[in-house]
């Protein structure tokens, strides 16, 4: 999901082709180690697998910054900070689209919202990392999530 979310996020800035390219891999790639090696996310995979396989600085520098406080570097690019926004918001997103009967199909805004507010849903997902992020794009959280909706339902 954040794959599509950051191709998309990139064709709506007007990246070239290659750049939007960038960008999807930087989503897809994003959570490559968090299964096999979760207490060394995302460094397993910024420091070891990514370099030793041709990717470029900028996906390995937006993946390391997805992670703040795990790396310690702040996104601070437009795919580091778009690469974050989209992060912990698509997956909170689709918890909530299993818990409806439509899924994404007729999501509203306001049906996120609600579910930000219940700390008990998706727990684990910070909820000051989607308001961080809708603000490192410079986006209203409304905004950001009216935008994603229409990603995730015209997948």
């Amino acid at each position: 999901m954040v794959a599509l979310a950051m191709e998309n996020y990139a064709k709506s800035l007007r990246k070239t082709e290659e750049e939007v390219d960038e960008w999807w891999t930087a989503g897809l790639l994003h959570d490559l180690d968090w299964e096999k090696f979760p207490d060394d996310h995302p460094s397993k995979a910024v420091d070891e697998i990514l370099p030793t396989n041709g990717y470029s600085d900028e996906v390995i520098a937006a993946i390391e910054a997805h992670a703040p406080e795990r790396t310690g570097k702040e996104p601070e690019t437009e795919m580091e900070r778009y690469l974050f926004a989209c992060d912990e918001i698509s997956g909170f997103m689709n918890a909530v689209s299993l818990m409806r009967p439509n899924g994404f199909s007729d999501m509203k805004v306001k049906s996120v919202k609600k579910k930000l507010k219940d700390k008990r849903f998706a727990a684990n997902v910070p909820r000051e990392d989607i308001q961080k992020g809708a603000e490192l794009i410079g986006k209203d959280l409304n905004e950001h999530i009216q935008f994603l909706i229409g990603v995730f339902k015209d997948s």
